[in-house]
Order: C-alpha cells, then sequence, then structure tokens
C-alpha cells in the first residue's frame, strides 16, 4: 500500500474471448467528480482544502521510488522531455490540418531548449480535478483515476502539466489565469508550487517555464488531433470542433511564454 487513493482492483482477465478485450474489475469508490476548477459555489475553506489534496496527492505520487512498488520496468528512463516533444510533434503533424505558425516555432524551439536530465520518478500523465474523485462530504480525494498515460518520467513535467490550469482562461481549457486567488481560497502559481516541492523534496528548477510551454504544446497537440477527428467525422466528443478552434491560441499562449523565456 502507498500514500496514493487509487480504487482497489479485483481482477484482471487477459483473456480476450470473455467480452472481447482484456478488462479489470476495480472497486466503486464513493465520490464527486468535479469539472470547473474555480469550484463554483464551494466556500473559501473548502478550495483551499481540496487544492491542498490534490497538491498532496500528486505530491505523494512523485515520491514514490517506482522499483520499491514493483514499477521499475513501468517505462523508460531518461531524456522524457526530449521524447515528449518528439511524442506530440508526431502526433500534431499526423493531425495538421490548417497551419498553425506558433506550433512550427515550437517545434523548432523546444528540442533546443531541454531542461537538464531529472529524477525518474511514476508520473500521472494527465493529473487534474476532473480525473480524481473527491470525497462525498469532505474537502479531499479519494481516489485518482484515469492512468492510461501513466508511465515512468520527469515529475516536473507531469506536475507543470497539472498547473498549466494556473496560465489558461476559463474559455481556453478550464483555466484559472485571471481568478482573484485570496478572494477564492485558491493557491497561486508560486504558493502551490512551493508547497509541491516542500512535500516531494525535488528542487526548485530554473526551467520551469520550460515545461509549462511542454504542457501546452503538448495539449495543443492534443486539442489538433480533436480537431482532425471532427472533420473526418470521427469525433466521439460533440464539442470537437469547438475544442480544435482553440489549438491556434493555445499555441500562440505556448510560444509568447517560450519567447519570454529566450533560449535559442
Amino acid at each position: 500500500a502507498t500514500a496514493v487513493p487509487v480504487p482497489p482492483v479485483r481482477g484482471l482477465c487477459t483473456d480476450e474471448s470473455v467480452i472481447g478485450t482484456v478488462f479489470y474489475v476495480m472497486d466503486l469508490v464513493p465520490g464527486r467528480m468535479l469539472w470547473d476548477p474555480r469550484l463554483p459555489g464551494f466556500p473559501h475553506e473548502e478550495r483551499a482544502a481540496i487544492f491542498d489534496s490534490l497538491n498532496e496527492t500528486i505530491a505523494a505520487i512523485h515520491s514514490l521510488d517506482p522499483a520499491a512498488v514493483g514499477l521499475g520496468d513501468y517505462g523508460r528512463s531518461g531524456a522524457y522531455a526530449e521524447r515528449q516533444v518528439a511524442r506530440w510533434t508526431k502526433q500534431y503533424r499526423a493531425s495538421e490540418t490548417v497551419p498553425n505558425p506558433a506550433m512550427d516555432w515550437l517545434i523548432d524551439w523546444l528540442p533546443q531548449n531541454l531542461p537538464p536530465e531529472a529524477p525518474t520518478r511514476l508520473v500521472h500523465g494527465d493529473y487534474r480535478l476532473d480525473n480524481v474523485l473527491i470525497h462525498p462530504s469532505e474537502p479531499r480525494v479519494v481516489a485518482v483515476l484515469d492512468w492510461e498515460l501513466s508511465t515512468l518520467g520527469d515529475p516536473m513535467a507531469d506536475f507543470a502539466y497539472h498547473m498549466m490550469s494556473w496560465r489558461l482562461t476559463p474559455e481556453l481549457f478550464r483555466g484559472l489565469a485571471g481568478t482573484d486567488f485570496a478572494a477564492t481560497g485558491i493557491p497561486d502559481e508560486p504558493a502551490y508550487l512551493s508547497r509541491y516541492l516542500e512535500r516531494t523534496g525535488l528542487p526548485r528548477s530554473g526551467h520551469w517555464e520550460f515545461y509549462l510551454v511542454l504542457s501546452m504544446f503538448r495539449i495543443t497537440a492534443i486539442m489538433q488531433g480533436i480537431a482532425k477527428r471532427a472533420l473526418d467525422g470521427t469525433a466521439s466528443n460533440a464539442d470537437a470542433a469547438e475544442i480544435g478552434a482553440k489549438a491556434r491560441p493555445t499555441a500562440e499562449l505556448a510560444m509568447a511564454l517560450a519567447r519570454q523565456i529566450g533560449g535559442r
């Protein structure tokens, strides 16, 4: 057992003849799934407590020794940021439908500004409010869900993807930009990052903004993939075209941040 709350798994069936695919059975965990990180309708203290629990939980994930919990061979070690840039560049190019000059610029900039090698940890890959369950009546995380993108990698990249919301507007991607943090009880970016570093013992990275740029690049590639599926008529999301339209402004936001950093 670890400090990371997950639904207990009761069984794994690898025989595809049973239901047509590999499947597993896990417990039902009572809880609330919340979609808007601004947490409208919640009192100040509950917002603060929910965000503190989110912070504590991702810090617990990143504090695990993968080998000690049987996950030492769960993914490749090293060069995580480099591999992420290559992966999402490939994904983006495969789904490109209209020119996006900011993405072209980022595809050139990112490989030239990679951060130093980071410690390898278990990373969730898509850690956000709507991928956890909050206790039915208490302001705390009771289960982390949706581990499909989990692997071994750079914890700061994983945390930056979680914290990207602080840089995005609510209109762009359920973001927190423009929030009155003092009035709402939601921690601002420096406070939330500092608390995470205290909990994990990880050093403060001089490449924090790079990780945010990489996160925005990645979400833009995902948005573009949704746009391509909408164009092909294969999108499962009814809002696919609307999501796809956000690819350009998100990439432009990433490019603006990268230009502030400088680099090559």
